[in-house]
């Protein structure tokens, strides 16, 4: 009865691999065609670092008042930095999104809800922005339309979302379609509260202040005294020829 059974659990597998190659075949065609060459940078931009590649883990960390997302990774019990990924286009100022249209970038803690292959904007991975967090403080507030459809994509334009740029974002997307979307953190903050006050303006909301503390915290876990000195040379030299 035993290898009856096993022949059942690996043909079971078998179609469950081969679903899930079914139900995307853009996603595979674009990983197909990017992945190659963003992943010879990556492994490089990790082997600068230190690090094991790919990870099992990694966090995203976007400075608005900067125009950069630092890329961490989870490796033996700690956060390592790998390289900081500039923002080519970000609408809008420090505070965060409050309605539709307003064109803020959102301020807070985000997961990578899912990756658009066919984006406008070359790649896409769509942030699940108003998160619980977000929709209580809009009930609250009475705010009814909160705004939707926040992105990290590619290209040099963007209202409301992170421009990171075709090369910078071919990297990311890779990055998270190779461990999986739900190993990415996303956190987005004003400025960096590593170095910079946490004090919000003086007419905020008290949920904005706890919002800002709460960011101050999670940032100590990802010390600026960890950051590397960046790959530039031969990780620019290999980016800039795909």
């Amino acid at each position: 009865m035993r290898l009856p059974l096993l022949l059942l659990l690996l043909w079971s597998s078998l179609v469950l691999a081969e679903v899930s190659a079914i139900i995307d075949p853009d996603l595979k065609r674009v990983l197909e065609r990017y992945a190659p060459a963003a992943e010879a940078v990556l492994e490089k931009r990790f082997h600068h670092a230190g690090v094991e590649y790919p990870p099992q883990q990694i966090q995203f960390i976007a400075l608005k008042d900067r125009r950069i997302v630092e890329l961490w990774v989870f490796s033996d019990t700690q956060w390592k930095h790998i390289h900081d990924y500039p923002v080519l286009a970000a609408s809008g100022g420090s505070g965060p999104k409050l309605r539709e249209g307003d064109r803020q970038v959102p301020e807070g803690f985000y997961r990578i809800e899912a990756l658009n292959p066919n984006s406008a904007f070359h790649l896409s991975m769509k942030l699940d922005y108003p998160n619980t967090f977000d929709w209580a403080n809009a009930s609250v507030e009475g705010r009814m339309q909160p705004g939707s459809n926040i992105f990290i994509h590619g290209s040099t334009w963007s209202a409301g979302c992170l421009a990171m740029g075709n090369r910078g974002i071919e990297e990311l997307f890779v990055l998270a379609a190779r461990i999986g979307v739900e190993q990415a953190g996303v956190l987005i903050t004003p400025r960096d509260f590593r170095q910079h006050s946490v004090a919000a303006k003086q007419d905020s909301a008290a949920w904005v202040r706890e919002l800002y503390r709460y960011l101050a915290a999670r940032l100590q876990q990802f010390p600026l005294a960890a950051k590397v000195v960046p790959c530039n040379s031969e990780c620019d030299r290999l980016a800039a020829v795909h």
